[in-house]
């Protein structure tokens, strides 16, 4: 199929992308990668009238870090070049960044697609979406009204919702502090198809090796990604990740749907959270 009809415009810099979306109103979407929206467009199930471009502003293709050891990662900053890290930036603290590009879709894929559009976009089985809540990322957007950060645990909002406001951009995720003990994993159909479930976790341990709490996130078991509290509550605790895992699938109820029931996505929670757990710990 093809797109319905749209105008194109071309965004000179960041400030100029703004000004538009705020002229043209919610009837605009930004384009970069167009690895999802340019798709959802094909199929008719977006239909903006105005696409904005923003693919060659250069100044949101960055990656490093700062004095605190936090991660800034440029929202036009392609998968492939978190994967691949030439510059050595990611270092073992933030390992579970480039290693988690294995499981989106495929090369080619990952040399267009954005680390912002992913976002963006708010899929519930995104890999960056997870990464970003399981880590405690902060986004940076840019409106006309100047720039704000926003939690990523107030940024997803439901089924591709996101809070951020018609004439805002993305601009930067920021990942505060290393994260050398966390892991993604997830199941697919066929490699390189979305996550029928996906699960990431940051442990914290101490210096002997002792786990004495963590994060865990899911995605594919609610309408946006999630944290599960229950869970973390058993690393907390002390309990052993086979616990962890059996409670992190007992809070939640996935939908079923074709791909897969309701029971079968809680067992794939129970064993994508234990798996996680293994190897965030190197087992």
């Amino acid at each position: 199929m093809k797109p319905a009809p749209f105008a194109y415009h071309r965004a000179r810099d960041v400030d100029g992308a703004t000004r538009l979306l705020t002229e043209l109103g919610e009837d605009a979407k930004v384009v970069a990668g167009g690895q999802s929206l340019v798709a959802m467009m094909n199929f008719r199930l977006a239909r903006p009238r105005h696409l904005i471009d923003i693919g060659g502003l250069r100044e949101l293709d960055r990656l490093h870090t700062d004095d605190a050891g936090g991660l800034h990662i440029g929202a036009l900053t392609t998968h492939h070049t978190v994967e691949t890290d030439p510059a050595g930036t990611l270092g073992a603290g933030f390992g579970v960044l480039r290693d988690a590009m294995r499981w989106i879709g495929h090369l080619p894929i990952r040399t267009r697609g954005t680390v912002g559009g992913s976002i963006a976009h708010a899929d519930a089985t995104a890999e960056w979406c997870l990464l970003a809540l399981a880590l405690d990322a902060e986004f940076v957007a840019r409106g006309p009204r100047g720039e704000r950060r926003i939690a990523a645990g107030n940024f997803f909002l439901g089924h591709y919702m996101n809070a951020l406001d018609f004439d805002e951009i993305l601009v930067e995720i920021v990942f505060p502090r290393p994260a050398p003990q966390a892991a993604l994993t997830e199941f697919a159909q066929r490699r390189g198809d979305f996550a029928l479930v996906a699960a990431a976790v940051d442990l914290d341990v101490g210096d002997a090796g002792e786990v004495r709490g963590g994060r865990v996130a899911l995605g594919g078991a609610a309408a946006s990604v999630v944290r599960v509290p229950e869970a973390e509550a058993v690393l907390a605790d002390g309990g052993s990740f086979a616990d962890c895992a059996a409670a992190a699938a007992e809070a939640v109820d996935p939908p079923g749907d074709a791909n897969g029931s309701t029971h079968y996505r809680k067992q794939l929670v129970r064993s994508l959270v234990h798996n996680a757990c293994k190897e965030a710990m190197k087992l």
